[in-house]
């Protein structure tokens, strides 16, 4: 078995992004920042953004329905770099390491289109792939496998041959790491840098 490409999430994977960062600020009492991240700016609320919704008809949408906690729904995008803390290095040193072998390299990720260029424009790992998929862009969010298979054609404008066997994807969201193996890649679970590594290794990828 021979592994051709490796797709990265960046999320959790390469940029350390957590809406806690922000909320611990705005709502100090833990309990009642817990409630409202479960019940108000859910994250099922922001994959719509990250599917295409824009930011502003996401924020409406919110506020007609807890119009009472406008100015914290409101903050979630008007303050949204400061849920962003920077790179993950352990998750940069596995591009860079994979990158330095010669694996080509692409992106596949679940982002707003319109808070996207503020990580691009500010993280250079970002641009170390040949092609990048942003959720946001096309309108479409993992783990639906229409996004895999735009991700493979734009693959396979580098590669043409290239198989889905001969694919690593790596991911912190376990359901899209499910769903690219149930796709025939290999998808794998990213909970730290040593452990990809060696799922890796296994899958003779020279590291």
């Amino acid at each position: 078995m021979t592994i051709k490409a490796v797709v990265f999430d960046f999320g959790g994977v390469l940029i350390d992004w957590d809406r806690e960062y922000l909320y611990k600020q705005l709502i100090p009492d833990e309990t009642e920042r817990r409630w409202f991240l479960d019940n108000v700016c859910r994250m099922d609320w922001v994959v719509q953004q990250d599917g295409g919704q824009t930011i502003e008809e996401g924020t409406a949408e919110l506020i007609a329905l807890y119009p009472e906690h406008e100015a914290l729904i409101r903050a979630f995008y008007a303050r949204w770099p400061e849920m962003v803390s920077g790179v993950l290095e352990e998750g940069v040193a596995l591009v860079d390491r994979l990158k330095a072998v010669g694996m080509p390299l692409f992106g596949l990720t679940n982002w707003s289109a319109e808070t996207f260029p503020y990580a691009w424009e500010r993280f250079d790992v970002l641009r170390q792939f040949r092609e990048v998929i942003v959720s946001g862009r096309v309108g479409m969010v993992k783990p639906d496998p229409k996004i895999f298979a735009l991700m493979l054609d734009e693959i396979r404008k580098h590669l043409p041959d290239i198989q889905p066997s001969e694919l690593v994807f790596i991911d912190d969201n376990v359901k899209n790491a499910e769903t690219a193996t149930l796709l025939g890649w290999h998808g794998v679970n990213y909970i730290g840098a040593m452990e990809t590594e060696t799922k890796l290794r296994t899958l003779n990828v020279p590291i």
